[in-house]
């Protein structure tokens, strides 16, 4: 039954970060580049929790520092600096990133705060070598309009982008991040929690990246934006959604956060009805390693040989819980094994609710092990096979999470998967995890630079689409599809420079991208760099206009690849007139019969066999030219 998202009381609120494109990183001069070689540099360390001039520990840092990870960082020297390893103070603010947020701030008619003081925000994930992110208010109170409903906004900031995690070792002991990455400059956009519906959530970030496209100074492709959504009903609790990559994935993240909190709304009723309270779920963990001595199950095999513990636990009351679907795919027993996942570095946990046989393990087993923990027919068993400080960590999350499920639903940060759904990441942070940065002075706006920013705002929607209208001759339609996409900019550069009609860029920027995005073709993989030789390619006719699709979807699988690699693997190297001659010749020799019955009119039957032999290798004027020619 669809979701009445008005009478659950669903609110919503959106954060947009987006890397700004403005040459240089936000508080040194290192290019904001990526790179993909063997780093010349790495050094270890590990993060810790600090106390706030109050004397709070934020619990999300806590959280981090409970986990015991070390940190391996990876650079190399033209991407990274002192700045990012933390061995030399900020320079300082990039000002030319400033403009960007004014510019975005004033377009969603927000006013500028008197000076920008930096503040430091407690991040000891390692995602950050200095164990916080800098960031910074720009402006502030403003409001889109999104059809006909006002939108306010909260805060337009300026923060600086994280080091991107590039995998773990030491059975996970230790995490590898880069810190090319780190330092880019974000814009981070905040709506108030004014969204009343999924597909109204998907629409304002939809405006909002717009506004933020219109800039001209924001990169675009994998990994450069990302929207972060709060979501809360009345009974439920607020929970932040971080890391929405797709912008048409965001009315499914909130309407699967909406069952969930319904599904776990219900479930409190239910063991409410049950008799089932916090206090009735016990840490009482049985060693049952000696029953699976024998077991055919590959996990716990794989454990049991190594000398490990299997631990279980019970929980009372909780059968046909565990395996309560809480959202697609997602069931109560997925959330208790993020939490065991988190707090205990297990690979997941096992519970009497699924079936069993799936992993190996046997009737027999399952009734020995119920037997073991002392489960009745209405209890639920967990359990887990790991090290022993492992095991005990994991199962104490496990029962610790089911009896938050006997009282609320707990607040906490969620990171948001590829299908929509979303899985445990951390608590929420607390107030105590912002303070002020001591490295960096203030920075005046003043009221010249205010208006400096001011005279060269990007022109409304309108009169961007009467300009492509008039002087590249596109349709409305396609040019409100420019508008509303990523690609203008290179649009507008490859029909000033190319050669190649206007209209034929356009189509291919926005509806076959979209298709190959239906497709399922990476198409962000693809840079500007390599689109503009694309069409430079057929602009000096050495690529056909039927083969852009091909180079382009093979470049999206072939990272690090060039036009030539392309066009050599897929046999797109452009037919010479003469090349090309002794194919229409023999095309126009195999259809003589055809021709003298049809004469002239035979061209069209001639055209597409010759393009059928011979598309994208050959310029289509090229073989029209040598066909009429021969059909004198």
């Amino acid at each position: 039954m669809p979701i009445d998202y008005a009478k659950v009381g669903l609110k919503c609120g959106l954060e947009i970060h987006q890397q700004l494109n403005v040459g240089s990183k936000l508080f040194c001069s290192c290019p904001p580049e990526l790179f993909k070689e063997d780093p010349e540099i790495t050094f270890l360390r590990r993060l810790r929790p600090t106390q706030s001039e109050l004397g709070q520990v934020d619990p999300a840092a806590y959280f981090e520092f409970k986990k015991g990870v070390k940190i391996l960082y990876e650079a190399n020297r033209k991407t990274a600096c002192l700045v990012e390893m933390d061995e030399e103070p900020p320079h300082p603010i990039n000002l030319d990133a400033v403009k960007v947020v004014l510019t975005a701030s004033l377009m969603m008619n927000m006013q500028p705060v008197d000076e920008v003081h930096v503040m430091r925000k407690t991040v000891i994930d390692g995602s950050n070598t200095t164990g916080f992110q800098r960031t910074t208010i720009i402006a502030l109170d403003g409001w889109i309009k999104v059809g006909e409903k006002v939108i306010p906004m909260q805060a337009a900031s300026l923060e600086e982008d994280a080091a991107r995690k590039t995998g773990t070792q030491d059975e996970g002991k230790t995490i590898r991040y880069r810190i090319d990455r780190l330092g880019i400059p974000l814009i981070e956009v905040a709506t108030a929690p004014v969204i009343y519906s999924p597909q109204e959530a998907q629409e304002v970030a939809f405006a909002i990246g717009r506004i933020l496209r219109d800039t001209q100074k924001v990169m675009r492709g994998l990994g450069t934006i990302r929207q972060d959504l709060n979501v809360s009903l009345p009974n439920g609790a607020l929970i932040e959604i971080k890391g929405v990559q797709e912008l048409e994935l965001i009315s499914t993240v909130v309407d699967y956060e909406v069952q969930r909190q319904l599904n776990l709304i219900a479930l409190k009723e239910e063991l409410a009805n049950r008799g089932i309270t916090p206090a009735t779920l016990k840490e009482e963990f049985v060693d049952v390693t000696g029953l699976f001595k024998a077991t055919k199950s590959k996990v716990i095999r794989k454990a049991v040989d190594k000398n490990q513990k299997v631990l279980a636990v019970k929980l009372q009351g909780f059968k046909g819980l565990t395996g309560r679907e809480l959202m697609p795919n997602f069931r109560l027993g997925s959330e208790l094994s993020d939490y065991a996942k988190f707090w205990g570095r297990v690979g997941g946990i096992f519970h009497t609710d699924e079936v069993l046989a799936n992993y190996g393990i046997t009737e027999d087993e399952v009734k020995a092990l119920r037997e073991a923990v002392g489960a009745a027919e209405a209890d639920a068993v967990v359990f887990v096979a790991d090290t022993a400080e492992n095991t005990h960590d994991a199962l104490k999350a496990v029962v610790e999470r089911a009896q938050i499920a006997c009282s609320c639903i707990p607040q906490e940060t969620r990171t948001a998967k590829d299908d929509g759904t979303t899985r445990f990441m951390r608590p929420r942070p607390g107030a105590a995890r912002m303070y002020p940065e001591t490295d960096i002075p203030p920075q005046p706006i003043t009221q010249t630079l205010v208006e400096e920013v001011k005279a060269h705002l990007p022109k409304p929607a309108e009169k961007k689409l009467q300009r492509l209208i008039k002087q590249y001759g596109l349709n409305e339609k396609l040019g409100k599809q420019l508008i509303d996409s990523e690609y203008l900019p290179i649009f507008e550069e490859m029909a000033n420079t190319s050669g190649v009609q206007a209209s034929t860029i356009a189509a291919f920027l926005t509806e076959t991208v979209k298709a190959l995005q239906r497709e399922g073709i990476h198409t962000e993989h693809v840079s500007d760099e390599q689109i503009s030789a694309i069409f430079r390619a057929v602009g000096a006719g050495e690529l056909a206009k039927e083969a852009i699709s091909g180079v382009f979807t093979w470049l999206s699988k072939n990272l690090e690849k060039t036009l030539q690699d392309a066009t050599a693997a897929l046999g797109l190297k452009m037919l010479t007139e003469a090349e090309l001659a002794p194919i229409i010749d023999r095309i126009v020799a195999a259809n003589k019969a055809q021709i003298e019955k049809l004469g002239k009119n035979a061209f069209g039957m001639l055209m597409g066999a010759a393009m059928k032999e011979v598309r994208g290798k050959a310029n289509p004027e090229l073989v029209g030219k040598l066909l009429r020619e021969r059909l004198k």
